[in-house]
């Protein structure tokens, strides 16, 4: 059986625990990854990273965060800071994944994609489902739905974290329940 996963608890009390590890407090370090793992990783998948590489982009984004810690000031919460340094790990990626040729040692690497997938979970289905419809939706979309609707972010933060307006955000939004109805 499968633990439920914990909520998110409240952007104070990541921002007092990001605020506690850059004095050196390891447990508030160890509070503030464990908060706020599973955001980042649903994130940076849903920012079109490859199962695969998400788990190395969320271990990369965390000690992007806690190598800079020094420099969190508080003026945002600690969450919309840290999905803001994972939204960079994900366009760092990607560009050194475009400059770089690809190898496949098979000739069916589809079919061996799919078996290299597990089967059974719960919500499996569901979660294929969901993801394919949001590979749909343009990437701007994409994002602006993944961090409102899914991780949660006020609209304001999930603006600061796109580096746009509040507005676009929302109409953004709009735009992709738009689509993901029909």
């Amino acid at each position: 059986m499968i633990a439920p996963a914990l909520p998110t608890p409240p952007d104070e009390s990541t921002t007092a625990w990001a605020l506690a590890a850059r004095s050196g407090d390891a447990e508030a370090v160890e509070h503030f990854v464990r908060a706020l793992h599973r955001d980042v990783r649903r994130y940076v998948t849903s920012l079109g990273a490859d199962p695969q590489a998400a788990d190395d982009l969320t271990q990369d984004t965390f000690l992007r965060a806690l190598t800079s810690l020094h420099r969190f000031e508080g003026r945002s919460s600690a969450r919309t800071w840290l999905l803001t340094i994972a939204r960079r790990a994900v366009v760092d990626n990607l560009r050194h994944a475009a400059a770089r040729p690809r190898l496949s040692d098979t000739d069916d690497w589809q079919a061996a994609a799919e078996r290299a997938q597990p089967h059974g979970l719960p919500g499996f289905d569901d979660g294929i489902a969901l993801a394919e419809l949001l590979a749909n939706l343009p990437d701007e979309r994409r994002e602006a739905f993944v961090l409102t609707q899914l991780l949660g972010l006020p609209y304001a933060e999930a603006a600061l974290v796109s580096n746009c307006p509040v507005g676009t955000v929302r109409s953004r939004v709009a735009r992709a329940r738009t689509c993901l109805i029909q």
